[in-house]
């Protein structure tokens, strides 16, 4: 028994050698192969290289809307705060949807937020929200379409609004329709060329004088509007200048000391305005409301419909390096018929013929990958630092890219590699 493992123990290592002499002696010849005809090979590659770094560049951007889409939440919600209001879809909306929802819901007005507060202000803070569109003006200077946001104080705490210079208004500034306005950046550096700080001076909006008492942080765009052409007011000043209007809506977020997290929160909230509306149990809500969750979930959908549409696509120009490998080794296997017609007649297996076909196949596949990764993340990384947009190459992207140039690589080698292999080496080595 023991010589019969012995036996068996040297067959497979004597197997083992012979495998890796094979693989290796293969590669080489596919490697010399390679080199020796470069134009070609590039040639070969080119499609595949095009097909990845496509790939690549589509996949960074669909990644880059996602984080775009979550930092431009972030900006324009808070972590951790919500909406409500008569309607307050995240899109995705049909008109006649928007119309029924306008129909069927009550409208949100300055009653339901004294409402609220006397209900919930102990765990929930609240804040009206509304927003007009005005030019603001100073000593001749003229900043156009400026969002004039009418909000409360604590307006500041619920949406994590950054006041870099001075400080928010305050609460008995709110109840007394102070006119005090928290500026951002674009409104600072228009009106104010030149100063350091502007806390103190004034501006006009609609030919009333504020005055600034703050500065928030400088926050670009978000969803194609710039965030720093704002004017902070509060809700009393605005409802001074644009009137009472028809309704609005309210931010609302838990308190830190309340223990509560923003669910909790939201139904607490939903209850008291049930309540309010005198809903019976099983009833829709009368109103809508808006989480940061909601967007973020309506902006992947979209965007995993992007990808769903687009990847697909891209990988046919993968498909098509595949097809240009295919016809480059078949061109190959037309011009070796000799050379392999020697091998053959001097004892090479089918199997020898087809692993050196495969493998040059492969290693042009692999190589094309590899280059149009790097091409893709060099593009990437130079359109992010040249235009200032967000792009994001993510792992999945590339393993995705180069799997698949590996299989195109496989199977687009494989029927030349079998016709080959089946040459017959009398027939092979009379070829010219």
């Amino acid at each position: 028994m023991t010589g019969s493992n012995d036996a068996q123990e040297l067959a497979q290592v004597q197997g083992h050698i012979q495998f890796r002499y094979q693989f290796s002696s293969a590669l080489g010849l596919a490697w010399d192969s390679i080199r020796s005809h470069k134009l070609r090979s590039f040639l070969t590659l080119l499609g595949v290289i095009i097909g990845v770094a496509s790939v690549i560049l589509v996949g960074s951007a669909i990644d880059g809307l996602g984080l775009y889409a979550q930092e431009s939440t972030a900006k324009a919600f808070g972590s951790e705060s919500y909406l409500v209001a008569q309607v307050a879809g995240a899109g995705g909306m049909t008109r006649k949807e928007y119309q029924a929802k306008l129909q069927f819901n009550h409208p949100i007005t300055l009653e339901h937020d004294r409402y609220l507060q006397t209900m919930n202000g102990e765990t929930t803070m609240y804040s009206p929200y509304r927003q007009n569109v005005s030019d603001t003006k100073r000593e001749g200077l003229i900043l156009e379409e400026t969002s004039i946001l009418g909000v409360s104080a604590d307006m500041v705490d619920i949406r994590d609004i950054n006041v870099v210079d001075g400080r928010f208004f305050t609460p008995p500034e709110e109840m007394n329709g102070s006119p005090v306005a928290v500026i951002g950046d674009e409104v600072k550096t228009t009106l104010f060329p030149g100063n350091d700080s502007p806390l103190g001076l004034v501006f006009k909006i609609q030919g009333i004088e504020f005055t600034v008492v703050g500065i928030v942080e400088k926050l670009g765009s978000a969803f194609g509007r710039s965030q720093d052409n704002a004017a902070y007011i509060p809700i009393t000043a605005y409802n001074r200048i644009y009137g009472a209007g028809q309704g609005m809506a309210l931010f609302a977020r838990p308190r830190k000391e309340s223990g509560l997290n923003m669910q909790q929160s939201l139904d607490l909230t939903r209850v008291a305005l049930r309540n309010r509306f005198h809903q019976k149990p099983g009833e829709a809500d009368r109103f809508d409301f808006l989480t940061p969750d909601a967007i973020r979930g309506f902006i992947d959908s979209l965007l995993s419909i992007v990808a769903a549409v687009v990847i697909p696509v891209t990988l046919i120009s993968l498909v098509v390096g595949g097809i240009v490998i295919m016809n480059i080794m078949l061109v190959s296997v037309t011009e070796r018929t000799r050379e392999i017609g020697i091998r053959k007649a001097l004892g090479a297996r089918r199997f020898d013929i087809m692993l050196q076909i495969l493998i040059e196949a492969v290693i042009m596949s692999f190589a094309g990958g590899g280059i149009g990764v790097g091409i893709g993340a060099l593009i990437t990384v130079g359109l992010t630092a040249a235009l200032g947009i967000t792009l994001r190459v993510t792992w999945f992207y590339v393993l995705l890219s180069v799997m698949v140039s590996a299989t195109v690589g496989i199977v687009s080698g494989w029927y030349p590699a079998l016709k080959a292999s089946k040459l017959d080496p009398i027939v092979a080595l009379r070829a010219e």
